[in-house]
């Protein structure tokens, strides 16, 4: 052990972070279960933050596979440290920054390996291999804004809490003149590896500084403090072997902080993070949490889950259902996440899972959080200043690409196509019109053909399909802001996908340059990334034209004909043909997957056709069968909150089909009244002898008027008011 480098830094005037009292006597935090989706293929992040926090700060375990894309999965119970950055539900693992770990006694600085068996002595030499631990999750406490578990292997009990920009962690420790706190800044997770880190000590209780590693996200940086309750005794710093990363080889580090501790005896740290430097992460901490008391931080963090949960309230008696819907609510602003400081003149966002969330998270945010809308839309157009286009699947600072379209386009459209008008709406046309015109990821294809070939890249068809989508939500951009050709050339340029619809097997099919189709074709072939789709079929694919409705009536020539059609997707087998099938199709009826987000807009097609009755009953199975109240309690990745979004929106009784839409299309109400906050007041809706046989909407009445169309505009429902369906057991048709 090296004696302690003490280095006096002038104090840094605390800026008190102030959270309003709520008045709310209802603690909706209750109804959330933090573990739906923790097991299956859910990949949610279960651990302490705030709502769209830049901290998540939670367990990570050993494995490093994809079920353990959130450092966490209900089956497995080890603990290597616990990281301030997570993800949520997604199918690619990152981040796991700053990783701490309590111990006692002497541990060799690694991720470690699981034992190869329960045996005493295979557990006992899995152990020596790193300084990880068995949580015991029977004692495990894990709900909004803390967590909680006892770390078997060594007798401690770590518990945590946050705040948006900062972890506080409060581990209490047996009597031990080893105990200490080891910073790991070797281990990410997954994908993620470290290539530069720095420490620095600042004063006997105080650390400083970064972690730069490369994984999906291909160069990421975050800057930290961290300061514990009490002085350490010692240090020591471990520089780990060398890792050759691009060529270059760097040392990783770790850092051991020692404490001589009494029985029970509570040692706290708060660690602050930044995207900037160590010094804007000092000053997020001096801001936010100067102080060290857990229990108002704790306190302060479920009154800010409150504050955004309270936004919808729902009357039921089913305790399951409740609890499904605030968990699915919470999920849905775990990210996007804080990417910048405190005293920046305006938040940044980071994490845009936009392929999966354009479809219903963010149509979500526009009636939930229009306060944070205009905020992201302006993150998204400084990514665009920077990169040259908008984001696709943007992670801390990173644009990785990851899935196909331009899905941002469509997120930037609907905020124009509602109103929003706090970013530079001259800059948001720019970039979308320059993110459509665009010669990459296939575009130049489109642009010489009219379609993409599926001779000339995979995933064809998703990617020209999504196109196709993004270019409908520019052509309804473009109708708002006046400017009519540009409308009449992106919505000739959103009937694209039409190349792909084959009138002889009635499916959306690769066609190649030449014009002919591919062969040979099978409806149920899946081969994930590596065909002409994406994650997906091409039962599943046929129907992604959500922007196009009437074009998928005309090509099947009527709408009874496009009706029948639909049933059969429903009614088809649920096999899934080939050895490399996607694990993503699932949630299966027929061959309608609503485990992945291509699927989730088709059950509305049957309100568009004038049947809702079909669109309620899929409805409402799909609530019981895909939504429980479990560690499995998801069909599919939650996919950044868009699986739970699907749900709590479709739960309120109506869905955005349309991309950049200011129409709601009705389906299936789940509660008999929910109350929600929005900019204009309170939107209340209720659904008047709903059960389970009178599922069926009969009649509409907007504000006490009767109301005739399938749709309500989000215009109506921000300003507030109130919409009543009478509902009855017998299918009807009010519109």
């Amino acid at each position: 052990m090296k004696t302690i480098r003490t280095i006096i830094i002038a104090a840094l005037g605390a800026l008190a972070a102030c959270s309003p009292a709520t008045t709310e006597l209802e603690d909706y935090t209750g109804y959330v279960n933090v573990r739906i989706g923790s097991g299956g293929h859910g990949h949610v992040f279960v651990g302490a933050s705030v709502p769209f926090g830049a901290v998540q700060l939670g367990p990570t375990s050993i494995p490093q596979q994809w079920d353990w894309c959130s450092g966490y999965h209900s089956s497995d119970s080890t603990v290597i440290g616990f990281s301030h950055t997570h993800l949520s539900g997604t199918g690619i693992g990152d981040l796991f920054d700053i990783t701490v770990m309590p111990v006692v006694g002497t541990v060799r600085y690694s991720r470690g390996e699981e034992p190869k068996d329960a045996s005493p002595e295979a557990i006992a030499a899995a152990q020596a291999s790193g300084m990880w631990s068995y949580a015991d999750r029977t004692k495990e406490i894990a709900k909004p804004g803390y967590y909680s578990v006892p770390l078997t292997r060594y007798g401690i009990t770590a518990e945590m809490t946050a705040t948006t920009r900062v972890g506080l962690s409060r581990y209490t420790f047996p009597a031990s003149d080893s105990s200490a706190v080891v910073f790991d800044l070797e281990n990410g997770g997954c994908w993620d590896r470290a290539y530069d880190t720095k420490f620095t000590v600042i004063d006997s209780c105080t650390i400083e500084g970064y972690r730069f590693s490369t994984g999906w996200a291909k160069d990421q940086k975050i800057y930290f403090r961290a300061q514990f309750s009490k002085p350490f005794d010692s240090i020591d710093e471990i520089t780990a072997k060398e890792y050759p990363v691009e060529g270059k080889e760097y040392s990783v580090n770790y850092f051991r902080a020692d404490f001589h501790t009494t029985e029970g005896e509570q040692v706290m740290l708060k660690v602050a993070v930044s995207p900037a430097s160590e010094e804007k992460a000092a000053l997020n901490m001096s801001a936010e949490l100067p102080g060290w008391d857990f229990e108002a931080t704790v306190d302060a963090a479920r009154e800010a889950w409150n504050a955004e949960l309270s936004k919808a309230k729902v009357s039921t008696d089913d305790p399951e259902a409740r609890a499904i819907f605030y968990t699915a609510l919470y999920h849905t602003m775990i990210m996007p996440s804080i990417f910048s400081d405190l005293d920046d003149p305006r938040a940044e966002y980071t994490t845009f899972s936009l392929w999966d969330t354009y479809r219903a998270q963010m149509p979500l945010m526009t009636i939930l959080h229009p306060e944070r809308e205009n905020d992201m839309v302006a993150s998204m157009l400084k990514i665009y200043r920077k990169q040259g286009r908008l984001p696709v699947w943007h992670l801390v600072g990173n644009e990785t690409d990851c899935m196909v379209g331009n899905p941002g386009v469509i997120a930037v459209a609907d905020a124009v196509v509602k109103g929003f008008d706090g970013f530079d709406r001259d800059l948001a046309w720019e970039a979308m019109k320059a993110t459509m015109t665009d010669t990459i990821r296939g575009l130049n294809y489109r642009q010489k053909y009219g379609y993409i070939p599926s001779d000339t890249m995979l995933e064809s068809i998703a990617f020209d399909m999504e196109y196709a989508i993004a270019d409908a939500a520019v052509a309804a951009a473009a109708d708002y802001l006046g400017k009519p050709d540009d409308a009449e050339y992106f919505r000739n340029s959103s009937h694209s996908y039409r190349n792909y619809m084959d009138p002889e097997t009635l499916f959306a099919r690769g066609k190649m340059t030449d014009g002919s189709w591919r062969t040979p074709f099978n409806p149920y072939s899946s081969e994930h990334r590596a065909n002409d789709y994406c994650e997906g079929n091409a039962w599943q694919y046929t129907w992604l034209a959500p922007h196009d409705y009437s074009g998928l009536v005309d090509f099947y020539g009527s709408r009874e004909k496009f009706v029948e059609r639909l049933d059969s997707l429903f009614a088809a087998d649920s096999r899934i043909d080939g050895e490399d099938a996607s694990p993503d199709i699932s949630g299966l009826i027929g061959q309608y997957a609503h485990g992945n987000e291509p699927s989730h807009h088709v059950i509305y097609f049957y309100t568009m056709a004038g049947e809702p009755y079909k669109t309620a009953d899929l409805a409402r199975r799909i609530y019981s069968e895909f939504y429980k109240n479990a560690d499995d309690g998801l069909c599919g990745n939650e996919d950044a909150g868009q699986m739970s979004a699907w749900y709590a929106l479709s739960a309120l009784g109506f869905y955005e089909i349309e991309p950049a839409s200011t129409r709601f299309w009705f389906g299936a109400p789940a509660f008999e009244a929910v109350d929600l906050k929005v900019a204009g007041g309170t939107f209340k809706i209720k659904a008047s002898g709903l059960s389970d046989a009178n599922r069926y909407i009969q009649s509409v009445t907007l504000n006490g008027k009767p109301y005739d169309k399938a749709y309500i505009e989000y215009s109506d429902i921000v300003k507030g008011g109130e919409l009543v369906f009478e509902m009855g057991a017998e299918p009807a048709v009010w519109y």
